[in-house]
């Protein structure tokens, strides 16, 4: 059983590539651990890499488009699960995306002959640089022309960050908050001494806002309030004479007329006839009794009539007082905002904001010190991690150099210089340590071909298969570290033979136990430790050539494989020199 199909997720399950170079239309069907893509020269295997490329997000190029049917389509399908379910799973469904109930979800790249693309993930039309952010968090590609993750500087300090190990990460996690800390006062500081005329003009304006705000002290809901009192104070009279009649009315108290009696004595009345028959018909008991109510709600209303009326004032003061407090409300809307409440929430505001403009001594000199404070702290925590870093920068020259030893490169080491970084352009600096949000250090991974050579970058150091090598070699160290889990290898054997070429298919067998592991080959020594196999193969039968990928079934391994070694698929020493190999690669994934 392969030690990669158990253990790690299959991260991209099927490509499908349509009028792409001499591929018409086929599908890969992948699968966890080592997938190997082999076939003859000029077959296409490289097709099948850059079509992995448009997929996430590479640059497209329109000259490798099918004439007929003048389109190429690549299409993905991603399992999601477990970190990617959470990271890439997020941004997708960001983005507007859907995931299928199984955890997988769609991507599809269209180039057209004209050079237009479109990309489209998780059902939703997106743009490409969706695919690239994608691509960056499950996907590395390794090959002789690729831009290799691994040559950027940030990635390089990145991957050494992680294989220092999960205490070294929190020290990093506690730097880069005391970091931002840091650069928050020193911009801060910056800011209030280099506008301070400019932020107290500001101050001066919020003040004299304030100080008039202050002197009216609006209150909330009082403009409603003052324009009510107002209504009453100017109708006062026509209220008195309503309210006077009412009462009149409901109670007596204000001669209306000489004869007409008041609705409390027809109540009266009322209540008292239908008493008198109520031991006649029981309804009539009924009725009394309710206008019995009626008659006491009357009595209340005409309570509060009287009550009213005592308290109705009509004084004229009273009325140019409020005339006065509405026209310095007035005055503060027309300034501040729409109204009373909306003046309370920007004297709230300015407050706030007049705190935030204080450019005063006392404030710049506690200032200072709290920078200066931080300052010694995050030179502290950047120290740490460089003597953290210098540490893992050994212990992985190390593991790659002897790693590099199998790959036919027995002479070749790798450094992991951590230098000091320069700083940038007006970058504050931590007393005089040049600091940025990951240390004071850059990391640059070099390599020294053989002894005495000089030590250089990766991609001045090594040739276009060296270098292959030595990715090789360093994600098999990082193996666990973190970084994308779908890693393809584009002919990392170019150049190698013999037990070199085992050494290369014992290595990528190692990794696919926790990466999935796409490798383009023409080894058969490499070959042989695929969990799946591919061939893409050409057919000359019609009037285009076309490739195609098939999944080579374990009967026919040993076929290709012999095919492979000497282009005798059917030759009886072929045969049982490639049965030999996958017994070897068979015991190699076990052990």
């Amino acid at each position: 059983m392969s030690g990669g199909t158990d253990t790690v997720c299959r991260v991209l399950e099927e490509l499908r590539i349509t009028g792409l170079g001499v591929i018409d239309d086929t599908t890969l069907r992948l699968t966890a651990g080592m997938n190997v893509i082999t076939g003859e020269t000029g077959a296409g295997k490289t097709m099948v890499v850059t079509g992995l490329g448009l997929l996430f997000g590479g640059r497209a190029d329109a000259g490798r488009v099918r004439a007929d049917p003048g389109r190429a389509v690549v299409e993905g399908r991603l399992r999601l699960g477990g970190k990617l379910a959470d990271e890439v799973g997020t941004r997708i469904t960001d983005a507007g995306g859907e995931i299928d109930d199984d955890g997988s979800v769609l991507l599809s790249r269209t180039v057209t002959i004209e050079g237009r693309s479109r990309a489209h993930v998780g059902g939703r039309s997106m743009p490409v640089s969706m695919l690239s952010d994608l691509g960056e968090r499950v996907l590395a590609v390794h090959g002789q022309s690729d831009q290799l993750r691994l040559l950027r500087p940030a990635e390089q300090r990145g991957a050494l960050d992680r294989f220092a190990g999960p205490e070294h990460e929190k020290l990093l996690e506690t730097y880069r908050e005391a970091y931002g800390r840091w650069r928050a006062v020193v911009d801060d500081l910056a800011d209030r001494r280099r506008n301070a005329r400019t932020r107290s003009q500001e101050a001066d304006l919020l003040k004299l806002g304030l100080d008039e705000i202050s002197r009216v002290d609006p209150q909330p809901g009082e403009d409603d309030d003052l324009r009510a009192e107002v209504q009453r104070l100017e109708h006062a009279e026509g209220l008195r004479v309503a309210a006077a009649l009412a009462a009149q009315a409901l109670a007596g108290g204000i001669e209306v007329t000489d004869e007409a009696p008041d609705a409390t004595q027809l109540l009266g009345t009322a209540r008292r006839t239908l008493e008198a028959q109520a031991a006649v018909d029981p309804m009539l008991g009924e009725l009394a009794g309710r206008i019995e109510e009626a008659a006491t709600l009357v009595g209340d209303v005409s309570a509060e009539l009287s009550a009213y009326l005592g308290g109705l004032d009509a004084d004229p003061a009273r009325l140019e007082e409020i005339y006065e407090r509405r026209a310095a409300l007035r005055a503060l809307t027309r300034k501040y905002a729409d109204d009373v409440e909306g003046v309370i929430v920007w004297a709230e505001e300015a407050r706030t904001k007049l705190a935030a403009l204080d450019s005063s001594d006392e404030l710049l000199e506690e200032l200072d010190k709290e920078r200066q404070r931080l300052a010694v702290q995050v030179g502290e925590l950047a120290a740490r991690l460089t003597e953290a870093r210098t540490e893992a920068a050994g212990r992985f020259s190390e593991a790659v150099s002897v790693e590099l030893a199998g790959l036919a490169m027995p002479h070749a080491k790798v450094e992991v210089a951590v230098v000091p970084r320069v700083a940038g352009r007006d970058e504050p600096t931590a007393g005089d340590l040049p600091v940025g949000p990951d240390g004071a250090d850059e990391v640059e991974l070099r390599l020294l071909a053989h002894p005495g050579a000089p030590s250089l970058p990766l991609q001045k150091g090594a040739s276009g298969g060296e270098l292959s090598r030595v990715m090789l070699a360093i994600e098999v160290v990082f193996a666990g570290a973190g970084g994308p889990e779908t890693l393809v290898f584009d002919e990392v054997d170019a150049g190698v033979g013999g037990q070199a070429a085992v050494e290369i298919g014992k290595r990528l067998a190692r990794l696919s136990r926790t990466h999935q592991v796409l490798v383009v080959t023409h080894l058969p020594q490499v070959a042989a430790f695929a969990d799946r196999h591919l061939v893409v193969a050409k057919d000359t039968g019609g009037a285009i050539t076309t490739s195609g990928v098939r999944i080579v079934e374990e009967t026919e391994r040993a076929r290709e494989l012999s095919r492979m070694l000497a282009g005798l698929p059917d030759s009886d020493l072929g045969i049982a020199h490639a049965e030999e190999l996958l017994a070897v690669a068979g015991r190699e994934k076990r052990a």
